[in-house]
């Protein structure tokens, strides 16, 4: 089995010096890396700017923008050998600047309205080889209702959701309480635990499907 794990966040540019970005510190997925690579898979991590090393045994593939993640997990995807598991934990811009200047814009340059163009759908791009395809829902309400809408409309093998507001589940940290919300609207609760044993759930529910 090949598992591919995006990770991280983006950054969409508006100059060579600002962007649009996330608090995304790719800890989640740097875990289910690593323990996808100690169960023995054939791992490939494409990770955003992140300041992680990388788990031993796990192929690494840096990208900086939503278009560079896309076109690396593709990749991946159709190199991969034998069966294909992609676990997207990437927090993706959902959105990036119309245009990007080449030189730093002064303060009198810059427009007062931002305009923004939709970024590609990672899962939604990579719906047909991965035979497991598990998506992530980091929300701050309605954490359970938006995983499922994204589970169905996405045509995931379950969806792992979790409230970034809540104590020891926001980003950055080394803990999460994560619920896994399947297509049939079943949902599988999990108390408050360390992101390594969140990587373990995932990736025996993983080997299950």
């Amino acid at each position: 089995m090949t598992v591919i794990v995006t990770a991280g966040p983006t950054r969409e540019y508006l100059d060579p010096v600002r962007f649009l970005s996330n608090p995304s510190t790719g800890k989640m997925g740097f875990a289910i890396a690593a323990e996808a690579a100690r169960r023995g898979f054939s791992t490939t991590l494409v990770a955003g700017p992140v300041s992680l090393k990388t788990p031993n045994g796990v192929h690494r593939i840096d990208v900086v923008t939503a278009r560079e993640m896309l076109a690396a997990t593709r990749r991946a995807v159709e190199s991969g050998r034998g069966r294909i598991v992609l676990i997207a934990t990437a927090a993706v811009a959902d959105w990036r600047p119309a245009l990007c200047a080449r030189r730093k814009l002064k303060k009198s340059e810059m427009p007062n309205t931002l305009r923004l163009v939709r970024n590609p759908d990672i899962l939604k791009s990579l719906s047909r080889r991965p035979i497991v395809r598990v998506g992530f829902a980091a929300e701050t309400s309605d954490n359970l209702d938006e995983a499922l809408r994204k589970c169905r409309e996405k045509r995931l093998s379950f969806v792992v959701a979790n409230d970034v507001t809540e104590y020891g589940c926001g980003f950055g940290t080394d803990t999460n309480r994560v619920s896994f919300v399947f297509p049939d609207g079943r949902v599988v609760r999990f108390p408050l635990t360390t992101k390594r044993a969140v990587a373990r759930r995932i990736l025996g529910a993983v080997s299950r499907l």
